[in-house]
């Protein structure tokens, strides 16, 4: 388990490590920077997972999985939300059927924890999750990434995962997506991108996706403005913060 500052959850759990770049979304990914880091500390788990390209660390699409850290949930006694694969997406054409459903094992075994998974690739997650062995858990939320409207067939993919709770991460977000559509969506998260290339998120696109929320029931979170000095930019929004969380559905 690693604890983490990110505000929507309390630790992350990395069975797998490693990604491919898919769309504008990943190119400042701070997952790549991390992993790069890691590597240069002596992390045997990410040597490999990335390359220098223009001056910063890009995936080289190796996915490496983690069979030791499995059974890490199972061991904290104290009931956290945990952020499923921070370093890498646990529905990546490279991550087999079989190793996802060990995870999926995992999960139902520590009902006290609950898991949060985001993916690029909800379509491979509605396919994977529709067929035995896998089932609808309480504990577990799925959620898709979306940066902006050229991805917002995203949204329809995650809409279809059998899910107690699904949920959105609008984060970086580099584009307005009113055009989507929240309705079965019960969270979402938004957040502007950090880090040294951070791209900008206008303030409108912000308000355009809460009254998106309102329209259709969906939870909304305010995770940050970003920017190349986030924690300067701060989380407020028209002077409060927005940490609603999704009512369970089942």
């Amino acid at each position: 388990m690693a604890e983490t500052s990110i505000e929507w959850t309390d630790a992350t759990w990395n069975p797998v490590a490693g990604c491919t770049v898919l769309t504008a979304g990943c190119t400042n990914c701070y997952a790549m920077r991390m992993a790069s880091r890691l590597e240069a500390m002596g992390a045997e788990k990410y040597r490999g997972l990335t390359r220098k390209s223009g001056g910063r660390a890009v995936w080289t699409g190796k996915i490496r999985l983690d069979e030791k850290s499995l059974d890490a949930p199972r061991a904290w006694s104290k009931p956290r939300k945990v952020f499923v694969n921070s370093m890498s997406d646990l529905f990546h054409d490279d991550v087999p059927i079989e190793f996802i459903a060990q995870v999926w094992e995992v999960m139902k075994s520590t009902p006290r924890h609950t898991y949060q998974i985001l993916t690029k690739r909800p379509e491979r997650m509605a396919e994977v999750l529709a067929k035995p062995p896998f089932y609808i858990l309480s504990n577990v939320w799925l959620g898709a990434s979306v940066e902006d409207d050229r991805v917002l067939y995203r949204l329809d993919a995650i809409r279809r995962v059998p899910a107690a709770i699904r949920f959105v991460s609008l984060e970086p977000l580099i584009g307005s997506v009113v055009r989507g559509d929240l309705t079965g969506i019960h969270w979402a998260i938004v957040g502007g991108e950090s880090g040294p290339r951070a791209r900008e998120m206008k303030p409108e696109w912000v308000d355009e996706i809460e009254a998106m929320c309102r329209r259709s029931g969906t939870a909304f979170f305010f995770k940050q403005w970003g920017g190349k000095n986030k924690k300067a930019a701060g989380r407020l929004l028209r002077g409060r913060t927005y940490d609603e969380l999704p009512a369970l559905s089942m």
